[in-house]
Formats: structure tokens, sequence, C-alpha cells
């Protein structure tokens, strides 16, 4: 049998190897945030004819969009995604003439320059609906981590000190959550990657699975104290463990086969939703393991005091 608890300090130190470069990232770049958070308007345009992108630019900043966002999708040269600020509506002036909106002045501009063209999609997004997603969506993960800690220390509520439970779960959560976050902001300044709306609902999906992986860990130490086998803490959360390894790895790779199939031939437009499940459900078989249950072997040991006193200075009281 192999004694996973024994090894605990060197799951935290491996740990904290992967997860400061992305801790890094995330405060010296922070994350690319995408127009549902930072305002602005994008406009996927498809050209019958292939166009320069140099020229397209040249075009963009002669319309007064000197600033906007201009990458190529595809290898034809004939579709581009577009990004600038938001885009003024149609309007009326004081006459009552209709003023086209700006995504009609550019239309035409570019359809002037190069050619018939197609919308293929179009997005805006004003600076005051952008912060209120900001808002909602941390309000949304703040409320997610609360209810998790209430209902862990409930469900556990016949074992002595059963808060501990829900905060070793929220240990691990919090570790698979910086760890998805500190890649994205990492990705971002590499390769662009943005994140938006998907990338929030990836990153709940992500807490949901690793409270899930956890519970079932801390299900079997739970069965396995209340049967009283006569084992110490650590030799008990090591056997149980070993029963649920086989569960969690099988769940998790077969969940991982589909997503790594996604993620190579699902499309553009799900890539960083699926790479965002990948990261979270890696991380989240580690963590239940690793970090979660090795948590509460060294609370429940005294050893977090025992550490802080080492670090403090402090005397260690003498054992009679």
């Amino acid at each position: 049998m192999i004694d996973f608890v024994a090894k605990r300090y060197w799951y935290f130190l491996l740990s904290v190897v992967i997860l400061v470069p992305g801790i890094i990232s995330l405060f010296a770049f922070g994350l690319k945030p995408s127009i549902e958070f930072s305002s602005g308007s994008t406009m996927t345009v498809q050209f019958d004819n292939a166009v320069n992108l140099t020229d397209l630019r040249s075009e963009m900043a002669a319309l007064g969009h000197g600033d906007a966002v201009v990458q190529s999708v595809g290898q034809s040269g004939k579709e581009y995604l577009l990004r600038t600020r938001t885009l003024e509506p149609e309007q009326k002036d004081a006459q009552g003439n209709v003023i086209p909106s700006e995504k009609e002045a550019i239309e035409e501009a570019l359809t002037a320059r190069f050619g018939a063209l197609k919308v293929v999609d179009y997005y805006s997004v004003s600076p005051t609906v952008a912060s209120e997603i900001v808002q909602k969506t941390l309000f949304a993960a703040v409320i997610a981590a609360v209810g998790i800690l209430l209902y862990i220390t409930w469900a556990f509520r016949k074992v002595a000190k059963s808060f501990r439970y829900g905060v070793s779960a929220i240990i691990a959560l919090a570790h698979d959550v910086i760890l998805v976050v500190g890649t994205f902001a990492l990705l971002g300044k590499l390769f662009n990657i943005e994140v938006d709306a998907m990338f929030i609902v990836g990153v709940l999906t992500v807490m949901g699975y690793s409270v899930h992986d956890t519970i079932v860990v801390f299900d079997r130490i739970r069965e396995n104290l209340k049967r009283g086998t006569g084992y110490d803490l650590e030799t008990t959360v090591n056997n149980s463990i070993m029963e649920t390894l086989g569960r969690s790895l099988n769940t998790s790779l077969t969940t991982l086969f589909v997503l790594f199939a996604l993620f190579l031939f699902g499309g553009t437009t799900i890539r960083n939703f699926v790479l965002v499940l990948i990261l979270g459900i890696a991380t989240g078989t580690y963590s239940s393991i690793f970090v979660a249950a090795q948590c509460l072997v060294v609370w429940e040991k005294g050893e977090i005091g025992r550490f802080f006193n080492r670090v403090l200075g402090k005397k260690q009281p003498a054992v009679s």
C-alpha cells in the first residue's frame, strides 16, 4: 500500500511550485478581459476577396479607430475579427435627420475599399454593462464558496470538528481556481487569450467538480472513522484515499478523454472553455487527494500551529 499521507509536505511543496508562476503572472499581467468585462464592440467580417492585414488596419485607423484590434481568422485572409471601443448606435440630430451607426459606417467604408463583405458576427457591450457583469461574477464566486463551506460543514455534522472538513475543501477549491486563473493570466500575456463569460462558467464548473471529488474522499474518511477500525488518523485517511483512488482516476480520465477530443476538434468558439475544464478537472483530482485530505490531517494533528510557532521562533511546550 502506498503511504500518501506520510509525504504530505512534499505535495504541499509541489502545489506551491505549480501555483507560484500563475500567481506571479496574475499580479504582474492580470487577466486579459474580453468585451464582456472591459466593454467594447467586436465584429467578424468576411470579405469576398482576400484582404491584406496591414491595409485593413490602416483603413480602420483612417476611420478613427486607430486603437482597434484587427485579427485574422483562419488562413484564407478573407475573414477578420475587429475589436473597437463601444460603437455608437444609430442616432438623430436636432433636425431629426438619421445619423447612421458607427457599425454601418465601418461596413460602408470597408466595402468601398476592399469590395463586398458580410458581417458574420457582431457584439457590443457598454462600460456600464461590463462593470455590472464583473460585480455579478465576483458575487457569484463568493456565494458559491460560502455555500460549499456551509453545505460540507452540515453534511459532516456528525463528525467531530466538521468545520475543518469544509475549510479543507475550500482550500483545495482555492488551489484549483488559482491554478486555472493563473494559467490564463500567463496565456493572456503570451498568446493574447481573453477571458469571457464562458471562462467564468468554466471556473464555476471547476469549483463544483473540485468539491465533488473532495467529498468522495471525505465521505470515505467519515465512514472509516465511524466504523472504528482502530487505526490512527493518518492510517485511516491513507486507507480512505486508497479505497477511492481508482474511482477518482477512472472518472477523471474518462472525462478528460472527451474534453481533449473537444479541444482538438470542437472548434475555436469553445476551445478556451474546454481548456478551463481540462485544467480544472486535472488539478481537482490532484487536490482532493493531495491537498484537501492532507490539510485535514495537518489540522487535526495540530501541525499548523507548530509550524507557525517555529516560524515565529516560539518554543514548543514540553511534553510531560
